[in-house]
């Protein structure tokens, strides 16, 4: 552990990792089961599932996209996910107040090809576990996100249907644990030497003309293309200049998922037909293997295709681990051994959320960060349970000193000499509601019968 982690409990506990096949996989939808039955018809889907679409390519498919019923729909899904307003400063609220003429005008603009997206609107965000480093996000207007959502549903069945079944990044039914769950069974048949990649600033650096190519490769409606074009041609607005971006996809951007997964998905179907054991989760995969030397060829192969491909390997944050022995990491986990442990990262950014929460020189009723601790720490808990048992010991005695330094600190004119742990003891908390992740991975633990 890290110096900034708390003292592990001593406690004795039965069960010490609860290992992700322990769940149930679940069984990803059909394309039936997700596909927009709106704009896909019957006839279409039986096309596509049975590989019968002359030439392999889909002709006529723009009057889809601008079709009322898509729009609205679109509409609908973009205004519950209450996003952040564009350069044009329109919330969705405003959007939604007149959605009908709004929407007939963006369906007039897109039947006359007169629709031009704004530029993206970036805003630098934390990266997780940093105080210092960014990351860009590009935020379109709402009218935008509305049209690239009606444009996704048109879109995704015919490329999602090519995707690696190991592939488990924006994709429906499937999720992060899915992808982990996998990494752990291929450790578990002894794949323990594992190529760990980076790909530097990938949505970033994809080539615009080489992934324009791979969709017209399936879809031959020019004014499909036109509109992705206008897309990956779409300028970026910071609050210090405006630019158009020679290569990469806007990250926030509706599109931008399918259309990374898209172009990775050359590197999933070759890493699988050469034989190679190949997890991907969007930009971040990992390769397990049996043997030092076959990592070592499974690396060459990636190096090759990223090369060819326009993209980059991150020089320092890409190379071979022996699992066995050291560390590596996926999807907010650290792997070694039977061990999981939450990464440096996952577990810097929650050590500076409980410190931002109950900060000693705060105002706030002990009452008040409690309950404001509890709003974090169950999702937190939802994704980490998998974890070696002693962190939930751990992070429980970090929260609890730090609210018994700021009680202390506030009744410090108290003449009592007993120690905090007396004067405040654990029930003490428990009394007040506080989240335990101790208790919680105790009761998962039981859920499931690994007791």
């Amino acid at each position: 552990m890290s110096k900034n982690r708390p003292e592990s409990s001593k406690r004795p506990y039965t069960a010490v990792t609860v290992p992700f096949t322990a769940t149930p996989p679940r069984e990803p939808p059909t394309i039936r089961q997700w596909v927009q039955s709106l704009v896909w018809t019957e006839n279409m889907l039986t096309t596509l599932l049975e590989n019968k679409v002359r030439g392999g390519k889909w002709h006529t498919l723009y009057d889809k996209v601008m079709d009322r019923c898509n729009l609205s729909i679109s509409a609908m899904k973009v205004v519950e996910k209450r996003g952040a307003a564009g350069v044009d400063r329109q919330t969705v609220e405003m959007f939604w107040e007149n959605h009908r003429e709004n929407l007939a005008q963006l369906q007039q603009e897109l039947k006359d090809e007169t629709y031009r997206p704004s530029p993206v609107r970036r805003v630098e965000i934390p990266k997780p576990g940093s105080r210092t480093e960014t990351r860009p996000l590009g935020i379109p207007t709402v009218r935008d996100r509305v049209v690239q959502t009606a444009l996704v549903h048109v879109l995704e069945p015919i490329f999602d249907h090519t995707f690696h079944p190991r592939s488990f990044g924006f994709r429906h039914g499937r999720g992060c644990n899915d992808a982990l769950r996998c990494v752990e069974q291929l450790l578990g048949e002894g794949y323990v030497y594992v190529v760990d990649a980076d790909l530097k600033s990938y949505f970033d650096t994809i080539p615009k003309d080489r992934l324009l190519a791979m969709v017209k490769q399936k879809v031959s409606d020019s004014a499909v293309l036109r509109l992705v074009k206008k897309y990956l041609d779409q300028s970026i607005m910071s609050p210090m200049a405006t630019w158009t971006p020679i290569n990469g996809v806007p990250q926030g951007a509706v599109l931008s998922p399918m259309l990374s997964n898209l172009y990775l998905s050359p590197l999933d179907h070759l890493m699988s037909e050469k034989g190679y054991q190949m997890v991907r989760y969007a930009d971040d995969f990992v390769i397990l293997c049996k043997s030092e030397s076959e990592a070592q060829s499974a690396l060459e192969e990636v190096r090759a295709w990223v090369e060819q491909a326009g993209l980059t390997l991150h020089p320092d944050k890409t190379h071979i681990v022996d699992s066995r022995e050291k560390s590596f990491e996926f999807l907010g986990y650290s792997f070694r051994g039977r061990f999981r442990f939450p990464r440096a990262k996952s577990h810097k950014k929650l050590v500076d959320r409980i410190r931002e929460i109950t900060p000693r020189t705060s105002g706030t009723s002990l009452i008040e960060m409690i309950d404001k601790l509890n709003r974090m720490l169950p999702g937190w808990h939802r994704y980490f349970r998998h974890c070696f048992w002693n962190v939930f010991d751990d992070y429980d005695a970090f929260i609890r000193v730090r609210l018994r330094r700021i009680l202390k600190k506030r009744h410090r004119r108290n003449p009592e000499r007993l120690c905090d742990k007396h004067r405040w003891p654990n029930a003490y908390f428990s009394e007040l509601g506080l989240f335990s992740l101790r208790e919680a991975h105790t009761r998962f633990v039981q859920s499931i019968g690994t007791y």
